[in-house]
């Protein structure tokens, strides 16, 4: 049986709604949470270990770039997945299923997440 339906595999070329777009942010975000606990967890582990522990932890915190711009990531990425999070539970209850509604509150979701990086970045620096 032969399909006259088009395929495009060329994801570049297809347009995804905004929606769909936070969608997937939020399932990224979620990755980049996950992995971040590495960094987390050692930073804990070390932390607590002794008082020197959480001296040289807050000693990196303070002077690394690489420490400041994964935890401004982390914040980042949790602010984004919280925000994106309350949204989907807010879909999950039926309210804002409709195109229109979807849009408009993708939109917010990315403009509130845009506010709190900025100023998770302007605490960490």
């Amino acid at each position: 049986m032969k399909s006259n339906r088009p395929v495009n595999l060329d994801l570049s070329t297809i347009k995804l709604p905004l929606s769909a777009l936070a969608s997937i942010t939020h399932r990224a975000s979620g990755v980049i949470l996950f992995v971040g606990l590495i960094f987390m967890f050692w930073a804990f582990d070390v932390s607590l270990s002794s008082a020197e522990g959480f001296d040289s932890v807050k000693a990196t915190l303070q002077q690394s770039f690489l420490a400041k711009f994964v935890l401004w990531g982390m914040l980042s990425a949790l602010a984004y997945h919280c925000l994106a999070g309350v949204k989907h539970l807010i879909m999950d209850m039926d309210i804002g299923v409709n195109l229109e509604t979807g849009h408009l509150m993708s939109k917010s979701v990315f403009v509130l997440a845009a506010v709190f990086i900025v100023l998770a970045g302007v605490w960490v620096w």
